[in-house]
Formats: structure tokens, sequence, C-alpha cells
């Protein structure tokens, strides 16, 4: 009898290994799944290293295969000093603390010069200081109630724009691959962009813009916005070489001061970028130019469909009430045809 009941309890408790060894490896699973979802290191507080020490000094050899939230040689150790009855400091997370001379000394700078953090950097290098960063110094600026970057003038750029549109030109050089009988050439033309109507005065062509050339372009360009009856009181332009000093004085001597774009910002002239870009992509590129002579039609085709200062600027553009049902009235009469230039390539409704 004793045989029957020694059997039956070591089925049941078999069984029972059995359906605890499948729990665990469900967990085991679950638990890999969860910490494939967590940072590469977790933090543990005081509370929880305990808990673990409590828990993991009963697992032996076993900690190798089960401990995942810290390394196995990391808990053994945990073990080892709660044993021995060693209490260790947690470490302290992050950087050290700047020092409070740097930090006041970034603070006398900022507030007796009127520096942003990046020249602040600069002379604290200079000073041997090296164990700060730009954020560090952008940091403690802002901490103290300084603007990191303060403005350098009045106003912003928009603001400028804006001020001097009516006045204000835009220079640039746009250049066109030919194809001749010794090769591709490059043609080069001169525009002149009126940044408050988009107006655009475009030379002739050449393929030698030396400084003769630029020089007559520039008091073409002269004549024609007195002619047109537009302000040109400043031209911007980037640093190409081919604004020679003579091309500047010719300009100078006009009355029209020059405005030099800062090195590598085709933004600063993006309008007169924009106009070059423009032609290429709706002009230029449709249609192969083998000379001068063949490219200086497309250019006058350009300049007959440059918009007029009041469709280029919005000018003109708001009607209300019985002005525009009169309007909406000539609108039909009026038969609308498309004018097309260039083969086609560019076209205008009028």
């Amino acid at each position: 009898m004793r045989n029957i009941y020694t059997r039956l309890l070591l089925l049941i408790a078999g069984a029972t290994q059995r359906e605890l060894a499948r729990q665990v490896a469900y967990l085991k699973v679950e638990n890999q799944i969860l910490r494939g979802k967590l940072p590469a290191r977790v933090a543990v507080t005081p509370q929880e290293r305990h808990r673990l020490v409590r828990f993991g000094s009963r697992l032996g050899k076993a900690i190798d295969e089960l401990v995942s939230i810290v390394h196995p040689g990391t808990l053994r150790r945990w073990i080892r000093e709660a044993r021995k009855g060693k209490r260790t400091k947690p470490l302290k997370k992050g950087r050290r603390p700047t020092a409070e001379s740097i930090r006041k000394l970034v603070v006398k700078l900022a507030q007796e010069t009127g520096w942003g953090y990046n020249r602040i950097l600069g002379e604290l290098r200079k000073l041997g200081i090296r164990s700060v960063s730009r954020s560090t110094v952008k940091n403690i600026l802002k901490s103290n109630g300084l603007d990191p970057g303060p403005q350098r003038g009045v106003g912003t750029w928009d603001e400028f724009l804006k001020i001097h549109a009516a006045t204000l030109w835009q220079c640039d050089f746009l250049s066109v691959k030919t194809l001749t009988r010794k090769g591709f050439r490059d043609l080069f033309v001169l525009v002149f962009l009126h940044v408050e109507t988009r107006r655009v005065f475009v030379s002739p062509a050449t393929s030698h813009p030396d400084e003769t050339w630029v020089c007559e372009q520039a008091n073409a360009f002269v004549n024609h916005a007195r002619k047109v009856k537009l302000g040109n009181d400043l031209v911007m332009h980037d640093r190409d070489t081919k604004f020679t000093a003579k091309f500047k004085a010719t300009l100078t001597t006009a009355g029209i001061s020059i405005r030099l774009s800062p090195y590598r910002s085709p933004n600063m002239v993006a309008f007169a970028e924009r106009f070059s870009q423009t032609l290429r992509q709706e002009c230029l590129e449709h249609f192969v130019v083998f000379s001068r002579a063949a490219f200086e039609p497309s250019l006058l085709g350009v300049r007959g469909l440059l918009p007029p200062p009041a469709a280029a600027s919005g000018q003109g553009q708001r009607t209300a009430g019985r002005r525009a049902a009169t309007q909406a009235e000539a609108d039909r009469r009026r038969r609308v045809a498309c004018r097309r230039s260039l083969r086609a390539a560019l076209g205008r409704f009028a």
C-alpha cells in the first residue's frame, strides 16, 4: 500500500515540476521580450538592489543563466559586499558640475562685452580653459537670464529687405553651356533683379566676361533703371571675382551702394539665384545652344515674358464689390489666349 501512495506522490510531484518548468520557460521568454524593449543599461535603485541580492543569493550557479538586468558578476559582487556588511555609496550620474569660478567668468564676459556663446568659448580657449563645451557655455548664459546669441544689429534680415525693397537690386552671373565645333563652351549673362517688383534686367551674352564687358553692363543697367524709373540705391552680389573693382567703381559713381554677401551664403541673394534657376528649368533646359547668335533670341523671349511690376509684386489684384463684378463682365467679353515663344517652351496668357 505504501508503494502505491509513494508512486502517486511522485507522479503528482513530477507533474507539478513539469508544470512549473513550463511556466518558468514562458516567463523567461516574456522577460527576454520585455528586456529587448528596454535601454541597454537599466538604472537600479538601492532598494531594488537589496531585493536582487536577497533573492539572488540563493540561486548559486544559476545566476549566469537567469540574471539579465545587470551583469552576473555585478550581482555576485553585490552579494559578497552584503555578506561582509559593506555599504557602498551609489555612484552619482552624469559629469561633474562646472566649477563656480568658470561660471562666474562666463557671466562676466557676457555682461561686460555682450558677446555670444561662440565668442566666449573662444576666449576661454585662449585662457587655457578647455573643460567646458559650447553647450555648457550656452546653458550657463541661459541659467543666468542672458541671451546666448544677442542680436548684432537693429532688426532682422526680413525687415531689412522690406525696408529697402523699393531701391534694392540683386546681381548674379548666369552661365550656359554651348555646343561648338571645339566642344562645350560657357556663355555668361549678367542678371540684375529688382527685389520689390521682381523686374529683371538681363545683359547680352558673352564668352569672355572681362572687366570691360562687366563695366559696360553696369552702365547699361544704370541707364535701364533710370529709364523704367526704378530705385537703385543698393546692389547686392556675391564675391565672384568677375565683379572687379572697376565694376564697383562704375556703380558707385552712379550713386549706388554695393553690398557683398557673406562667403558661401547664396541665400543672401536668393531672389537672383531663384530667377537663374527658373530660367534654366523653364527655358534653357528645353533646347541645346550652339552659338551666341542662337542664344540671344532666347534672351529676348525671356525679356518679353517678364512680369510687369503689378503682377510680380501682387499689386492691383484686390477687387471688391461692384468693381469686381464689372471686371468679371469685362473678362468674359475679352478672349484670353496663350502666347507661346521659344518653340512653345515658354508661354503666358494674355
